[in-house]
């Protein structure tokens, strides 16, 4: 068996960066992108007005009182065009242009104003209440770089610099291969002996989740036969994950059979709990992860394993692969630990002091989806990791990753 530090870096060292594509810019969510993004434009495009008031010139007031004669009127999309000269104000809204000539907008509860005279009451500091030009993004500049996963705020970003087609990395498709005699899909009818097959369904929502895109081959027999017409489904994808058939019992196939159609396996075990059974290689070009069949161990190696492989076909930083951790609490006691890394479901709550805590679940059985659905976070358990009392800290790994 290897460590899950070793079998991480080993899932991802042959990965690279897929080809890029060009979508619509409204379609960017989630999207990493395969170039920088380049503004269109400056933003705002002149000086404009932060406040409702007065465009008027600094030298003008910084004496006060002071009386100017109101020339015009200025407002969003609908601008002054004239300058403004010496003892001269332009009544200015919100959003709108500053005109030329004008260099400090006086707010208009720092004046009273009758017809066309204003009377500055208050001393603004020049330049005070304008948003330069430029001072969100100039022309020509790139605020989002290559490697990004795009968010709604970016999206807000993309849209101002007037930005209409992106070029993002092309969704990983990962291929789905349930196997197993027992299983069947949900809706159709069940034997005495059957279940459902419950880890396809939360595998594809979280590959969509990590940008990816699933696709469900359907479920392998336990038979060469259908094993090997099944997997042959996978060719065209930049991944596969098979669940089920990868311990040792007469009906787990993957490894002999798929070996047979080219199967390279660089590793098989890992010292964890719960998901020891996984392996992982290639079958002919394309990286495969032969997931557990209980569904928990299942999930788990997909979080720890699967997600960064993602990440790593979507060209993402070595630093945003690392499975992201917390530390809390502990309410209860936990006894000492064996010699794989133990991964227990837990809730969380945020104390009366503001710290978090964690609170595993009593039943950890790794065929039990309740509990898993129901947890918060995973508790890290390192090899040989001594007993810890309720009080203690530990290492968590969020599930809402």
């Amino acid at each position: 068996m290897i460590s899950v530090d070793e079998a991480f870096e080993r899932v991802l060292a042959p990965l690279s960066p897929l080809p890029a594509e060009t979508i619509r810019f409204d379609q960017g969510l989630g999207r990493v992108l395969a170039g920088d993004v380049t503004a269109q434009r400056s933003h705002p495009p002149k000086n404009v007005s932060a406040m409702d008031g007065y465009a008027v010139l600094a030298q003008d007031v910084g004496q006060v009182p002071a009386e100017l004669t109101v020339i015009g009127e200025s407002a969003a999309g609908v601008g002054f065009d004239q300058s403004v000269s010496a003892g001269q104000a332009v009544r200015i809204f919100t959003g709108a242009n500053v005109p030329d000539g004008a260099d400090t907008v006086v707010i208009q509860e720092d004046t009273t104003a009758e017809n066309d005279v204003v009377r500055i009451l208050e001393a603004p500091r020049p330049g005070q209440n304008i948003r330069r030009a430029g001072i969100d993004f100039k022309l020509g500049d790139t605020p989002l770089k290559a490697g990004r996963r795009l968010t709604a705020r970016d999206m807000g970003l993309i849209a101002g610099m007037n930005v209409t087609e992106l070029s993002v990395i092309r969704k990983p498709v990962v291929a789905i291969l349930a196997t197993g005699d027992e299983l069947v899909l949900p809706g159709e009818p069940t034997g005495d002996h059957q279940i459902v097959s419950s880890s396809p369904p939360a595998l594809a929502a979280y590959i969509e989740q990590w940008g990816g895109s699933p696709k469900f081959l359907g479920i392998a027999r336990d038979s060469e036969a259908s094993l090997k017409k099944m997997a042959a489904l996978a060719k065209g994808a930049d991944f596969l994950i098979t669940i089920g058939g990868a311990s040792v019992g007469d009906h787990d196939l993957i490894q002999k059979v798929l070996g047979e159609d080219n199967l390279t396996v660089d590793f098989w075990k890992i010292a964890m709990k719960p998901g020891k059974p996984l392996i992982y290689g290639h079958l002919d070009d394309i990286p495969m992860l032969g997931l557990p069949g209980n569904p928990v161990s299942s999930l788990v190696c997909a979080l720890l394993f699967l997600r960064p492989a993602i990440g790593a076909l979507l060209g993402l930083e070595p630093a945003q692969l690392k499975p992201r951790t917390l530390r809390a609490r502990l309410t209860e006691n936990l006894r000492a630990n064996a010699k794989r890394q133990d991964y227990l479901r837990a809730s969380l709550r945020t104390a009366k002091d503001g710290q978090l805590e964690a609170t595993p679940f009593e039943l950890q059985d790794s065929s039990v989806m309740s509990v898993f659905a129901a947890a918060d976070a995973l508790i890290i358990r390192p090899p040989h990791a001594p007993e810890a009392e309720a009080g203690d800290f530990v290492d968590l790994l969020p599930l809402d990753l």
